[in-house]
């Protein structure tokens, strides 16, 4: 779980994918995200109230062990991961939104993740412990999220001919390069695989598909385009779980294993579930434009 694939590569792999998400974005795109708040907002309730409720029912249902329950609830309050731009990227989803409601959620998880942690140890371990607020990580998923898609905006504003050219071979290296990721992660844990399953598994994989469903459909419910759920879907559906496996193993904050074993379960399950997830997006999409086609 703590290996140099999951706490580094990981980070630095997604990182250079950024810069390719930076090469189709422009200035006009976040101005219409502010322009049309209300995809924002519905994504930041489900994902600050919403979610951890969601969760804390699935971990009672489930009667989790406390430390596996205190996993998932720290699972539930990390912020979207990186992950959330290039699914959003490759299926069609409002990738502006993605990467504001990143942002947003990392500021906002300074303050949520510390609190929601530290009320589910005080609830379910008896000798509930405390996490700093970490600010490192934080500035982490700043700098992995906002630099290299600036760089990529960058090039596209002053060189467009230069993005043009660049983007069908970056959205393909992107491909490459999560299949290279996936494949690792399971290589990587290939021996605990089976026991991380056996404990959590079920569990992992109900937060998730729900997470997903719920990012999605809530905003179609109210009215919200099928672009922008998307993408508070696969916000809302991909944590990140690097930085809840960090925070769980960190010797100055939780240094627990058992804490980690539901994020890094959630990090191999949500490669595969969001991919089917946006295979189904995009054939709902399709069939929906073939219908009202004259």
């Amino acid at each position: 779980m703590d290996s140099a694939l999951t706490l580094i590569g990981l980070p630095i792999a997604l990182g250079i994918i950024m810069l390719g998400l930076g090469l189709g974005l422009t200035i006009a795109d976040f101005r219409r995200v502010a322009q049309h708040p209300r995809a924002a907002v519905i994504a930041l309730v489900c994902q600050v109230l919403v979610l951890p409720a969601l969760c804390f029912g699935l971990v009672v249902a489930f009667d989790l062990a406390p430390e596996l329950a205190v996993g998932m609830m720290l699972l539930a309050a990390s912020p979207g991961g990186t992950t959330a731009n290039l699914y959003s990227h490759l299926f069609g989803g409002h990738v502006a939104l993605n990467i504001t409601l990143t942002a947003i959620n990392s500021v906002l998880a300074v303050f949520t993740l510390p609190i929601l942690v530290n009320l589910s140890a005080a609830y379910f371990l008896p000798d509930g412990r405390s996490i700093g607020l970490q600010f490192d990580k934080v500035l982490q998923v700043f700098a992995i999220v906002l630099v290299p898609v600036a760089i990529g905006m960058l090039i596209r504003a002053r060189i467009p001919h230069v993005a043009e050219r660049l983007n069908r071979p970056v959205r393909i290296l992107s491909v490459v390069v999560l299949v290279a990721v996936i494949a690792g992660a399971v290589l990587g844990e290939r021996e605990n695989i089976a026991d991380y399953f056996v404990s959590v598994g079920l569990a992992v994989l109900a937060f998730n598909l729900l997470s997903l469903a719920i990012g999605y459909g809530v905003p179609r419910l109210a009215g919200v385009d099928r672009s922008a759920a998307t993408a508070a879907g696969f916000e809302i559906g991909i944590h990140n779980s690097t930085l809840a496996i960090t925070i769980a193993l960190s010797p100055a904050l939780l240094d627990s294993t058992q804490m980690a074993i539901p994020g890094a379960v959630y990090g191999i399950v949500m490669f595969f579930t969001a991919a089917a997830f946006g295979y189904l997006v995009t054939r709902v999409g399709t069939r929906s434009t073939a219908t009202v086609q004259p």
